[in-house]
């Protein structure tokens, strides 16, 4: 089992709070057995406080020491793959043998902050195959002699574990052509779920990674002492994903504010619709849960995601998962 940290900044927090908060958790997942630790890309979203990804798993990497550390994921159509090999091949070098390159092929962002950020509007999701390619050329210098990148050093030039995100079928597909781990976003795309998960499986090849499939499946998970207060705790994830798809993200509400938010009928559904697949409940039923999540996905690693904005409720949360698992996060521990 894994951690996802999107670094939520709340309605009563700051980022730097938010931060920081991300750095005790590593710590103390590290110390409870998870197995790795991932941040994710965001841009122009108040509520998320992870928009370097390289920059913050430098950081958590210094403040743990065995737990792997990694980007869930890095966007690429956001950065030309030149500056994502020297970045991760520099944390690679620092820290070797513990950083994920999680790659998406997605932006992640609307239209014009996807432009500042590239400054180019010639880019497109079709053209991650192209990327990944290029990325993977600099990492390992296998650029062909007549190619015009051929005498570019990669400095310093680790090579991180290479992983494909994604929430459809697209990246699994190509992740099995490629024989690269694969890790799909159940905690927002579950109805593409099962059926990625069997296109990867079916299209994989084996590769001088992997000689067979490896799937890791992303769940939203709130697990508290009682069912009632972990409803309570889950409340803003709904509401910030129903202002995110009017395109008004911001901070992460409190409980308080989403409870008392006046839902209409129709955003009462998109919430609901949203948020089926997420895991809530107390200590027992989280278990079970994540036990038929595991059992219907054949999952090698799950990862919980819990966008709790009270850091002290979130690291009670990854506690009690971490006691209902103690043989899986034990095993891990060992290994």
């Amino acid at each position: 089992m894994s951690v996802l940290d999107l670094a939520p900044v709340s309605s009563d927090s700051t980022p730097g709070a938010a931060l920081r908060a991300s750095i005790d958790l590593a710590r103390a997942t590290e110390a409870l057995g998870y197995h790795r630790y991932w941040v994710a890309e965001h841009h122009s979203m108040p509520g998320i406080a992870s928009s370097s990804p390289a920059v913050l798993i430098g950081y958590l990497a210094e403040a743990t020491s065995t737990l792997r550390l990694g980007s869930g994921g890095v966007m690429l159509p956001n950065h030309a793959p030149l500056v994502v090999a020297e970045q991760f091949g520099m944390l690679e070098t620092m820290h070797p043998g513990r950083i994920d390159l999680g790659i998406g092929r997605a932006p992640g962002t609307d239209q014009v902050t996807a432009h500042a950020l590239r400054r180019t509007t010639d880019l497109s999701a079709d053209d991650f195959p192209q990327e990944l390619a290029e990325l993977m050329a600099f990492m390992d210098g296998t650029f062909p002699e007549d190619h015009p990148y051929r005498r570019i050093k990669v400095v310093p030039g680790g090579r991180p574990a290479i992983w494909l995100l994604g929430s459809s079928g697209f990246s699994a597909q190509l992740a099995g052509v490629l024989g690269l781990p694969f890790a799909f976003a159940h905690h927002f795309s579950a109805q593409n779920t099962d059926a990625a998960l069997e296109l990867y499986r079916s299209s994989f090849r084996p590769s001088e990674t992997l000689d067979r499939p490896y799937a890791m499946v992303t769940a939203a998970v709130v697990c508290a002492d009682t069912a009632q207060e972990a409803e309570r705790l889950s409340a803003p994830m709904g509401l910030s994903m129903l202002r995110l798809r009017k395109g008004e993200p911001g901070l992460l509400p409190t409980p308080e504010e989403a409870l008392a938010y006046p839902y209409t009928p129709q955003e009462a559904g998109l919430v609901a619709s949203i948020t089926e697949s997420h895991v809530i409940g107390d200590q027992e039923t989280v278990r079970r849960g994540l036990a038929g999540l595991r059992e219907q996905t054949r999952a090698d690693e799950l990862m919980i995601s819990s966008n709790i904005g009270d850091p002290k409720a979130r690291l009670r949360s990854f506690e009690l998962v971490a006691e209902a698992h103690p043989e899986v996060l034990r095993g891990i521990a060992d290994a």
